[in-house]
């Protein structure tokens, strides 16, 4: 089985949770620009979490 079973990572559950918060950003953007940057800052917050989650390996 292709890793069928395999857990994902903090890692890669964080990674998920940035892209998902950059496209809700990048959709938000053209109709509601406070919650754009809302959403963007959320991102900055996980990608410095993935950063640190990088530097301990």
């Amino acid at each position: 089985m292709i890793n069928f079973f395999r857990r994902k990572s903090k890692y890669e559950k964080l990674n998920a949770e940035y892209e998902k918060l950059m496209k809700q950003a990048f959709v938000l953007s053209t109709t509601n620009r406070t919650l754009s940057d809302q959403a963007a800052a959320k991102a900055d917050d996980i990608q410095k979490l993935m950063l640190a989650l990088e530097t301990k390996k």
